[in-house]
């Protein structure tokens, strides 16, 4: 009985530290990736002189291939949902978003305070209809 106890108590303190690390984990994946994928789209701006045009969720832009070698951009994202370019939607000229994360607010405000400000109604890093955007321009 003692040692189940122990092992229960082990397992109280060990479960909540195990879903701390692995939120950590996913948040940091995503800013890595968030970050390959804004300098790839910022780079293609400078060489080619403008953005590609907007695509739907999970579909590469033309000519981008080559940009975004470093990322699975048609895989899910860490958070869940869809990676998809933006250009002149939502209010801004170029941003990548996340379409449909399957991340809570609470994660994703989390997520906000790493890379950005903290408030998913300002700075660059912004809520978005079925989604959120990094801005980039």
């Amino acid at each position: 009985m003692i040692v189940v106890a122990i092992i229960g108590l082990l397992a109280a303190i060990a479960i909540p530290s195990f879903v701390r690390a692995r939120e950590t984990s996913l948040n940091t994946r995503f800013a890595a990736d968030l970050n390959v994928a804004t300098g790839a789209f910022i780079e293609y701006a400078q060489e080619k002189g403008n953005y590609p045009p907007d695509v739907l969720p999970g579909i590469v832009p033309a000519g981008m291939d080559d940009f975004l070698l470093r990322m699975h951009w048609t895989e899910s994202t860490s958070l869940g949902g869809e990676w998809d370019w933006d250009y002149k939607q939502f209010g801004c000229t170029a941003g990548v978003s996340v379409h449909g994360p399957t991340a809570g607010v609470a994660e994703l405000k989390r997520l906000d305070k790493l890379i950005d400000d903290g408030d998913l109604s300002t700075g660059n890093f912004r809520q978005r209809s079925a989604g959120y955007i990094f801005i980039i321009e």
